[in-house]
């Protein structure tokens, strides 16, 4: 494989995936030194936004969400897939959940969930976990922060919310990104 066609399936590589990957594990799936990756990286990143952190390199897409908008909501802990799947199946996407401590104040959990995967793995995680959820601590009363592509999508989300009962009470309202 030539240079160009290495870089070209570098990016490749970079566009099909979520998390880092390190230069030792592309050169080991391009057959040539982590030196030659280095220098590839290099070369894209003149033509491409990659980014580069202590777990690897990223292909940096920037988000095509540009609406936000906070759902305060109460749910059963079995209703936790529920939840958030129906959120990302509408095109949303779960930034965070917030809950009210009566000591602690306001505590804050990044969650990054976009797609059923996301969902799938964040809710076997939290079935593997001793700690459980949050929203214990709160009497199941939580706050989701969602992005979404527009408007439209969170009116949507908030029905659905809504429909299967675990909106309290009517979303923050929506700003842009």
């Amino acid at each position: 494989m030539d240079g160009k066609a290495r870089r070209q399936e570098i990016i490749r590589l970079l566009s099909r995936t979520s998390g880092p990957i390190s230069g030792s594990s592309l050169s080991g799936m391009l057959g040539v030194s982590r030196q030659v990756i280095v220098q590839d990286i290099a070369l894209l990143r003149t033509e491409h936004p990659i980014l580069a952190t202590a777990q690897g390199y990223l292909l940096h897409v920037p988000p095509t969400r540009s609406w936000r908008r906070a759902y305060l909501v109460k749910h059963s802990h079995e209703e936790i897939y529920d939840e958030l799947a129906t959120i990302v199946a509408l095109g949303g996407y779960v930034l965070d959940v917030i809950v009210e401590h009566d000591v602690y104040g306001e505590l804050r959990a990044d969650l990054n969930l976009s797609t059923p995967a996301d969902v799938e793995r964040f809710c076997r995680l939290l079935a593997e976990s001793s700690s459980g959820p949050l929203f214990p601590i709160s009497d199941g009363v939580h706050l989701h922060t969602v992005e979404a592509a527009s408007e439209a999508v969170l009116e949507q989300i908030e029905a659905a919310l809504r429909n299967s009962g675990y909106l309290l009470e009517p979303s923050c309202v929506s700003s842009r990104t």
